[in-house]
């Protein structure tokens, strides 16, 4: 009986510490996998300015004004320029985009949607800037060592995710990736080629070279 009893109770004891064990090593999600749970997420912010438009495009001081704004902004690769503009007057494009290739800027087709109405008269130019940032890093949430599940980590994936969100020049290449224009390389260096392949030789004009008279 006595035996019987001291089973029981290790058998429970044995229990209760598994049960504790499996609960320490539950904490925080279960992954078993190595795909990190901690990914970049991409944030777009629109800055908006309207300035006055006529049938000429904008003027003298609206172009500048507007030139202020993207020094401003500090205007930079990776942000996309817009204009809201209900006639879609083609001398106000040619103005902003003008200004905008100063800094190495295409003006794109669509504008997003911003608050508020634009006046009649008035054009609005939309600036729009991504960032990339991981939420919830680091995280130190686990406080074991040990998982009995075998799953990563709760922190796994912050370092490497967070530079790269970092480092990356344009966040919404974390989205779609940069799209190529077609050309290589090889392309290009092969132009080269071709073109002195192709070439006249100097003295491939037929008879004997032209004399030099050097002077002795």
């Amino acid at each position: 009986m006595i035996n019987s009893f001291k089973r029981a109770t290790a058998s429970a004891l044995a229990l209760s510490l598994g049960l504790g064990l499996a609960a320490c090593g539950g904490d925080g999600p279960h992954n078993p996998t190595l795909y990190s749970v901690k990914q970049p997420v991409v944030e777009r912010t629109n800055y908006t300015h309207d300035f006055q438009a006529g049938t000429t495009g904008l003027s003298v001081p609206e172009q500048q004004r507007l030139a202020d704004w993207f020094e401003t902004l500090d205007l930079g690769y990776g942000d996309r320029v817009s204009i809201d503009d209900a006639l879609a007057n083609a001398a106000v494009r040619d103005d902003v985009a003008s200004i905008a290739g100063r800094h190495g800027i295409l003006i794109s087709d669509a504008a997003p949607v911003t608050e508020g109405f634009v006046d009649p008269g008035n054009v609005r130019v939309v600036v729009t800037r991504s960032s990339a940032h991981v939420p919830d890093c680091p995280d130190w949430s686990g406080q074991f060592g040990t998982t009995l599940g075998n799953t990563t980590s709760e922190g796994f994936g912050c370092a490497v995710n967070s530079n790269f969100a970092a480092m990356v020049a344009n966040p919404e290449h974390l989205l779609e990736g940069a799209k190529g224009t077609g050309e290589t390389t090889v392309m290009t260096s092969n132009a080269a080629i071709d073109s002195f392949r192709e070439r006249q030789p100097t003295g491939g004009g037929g008879g004997d070279l032209p004399e030099v008279d050097s002077g002795g």
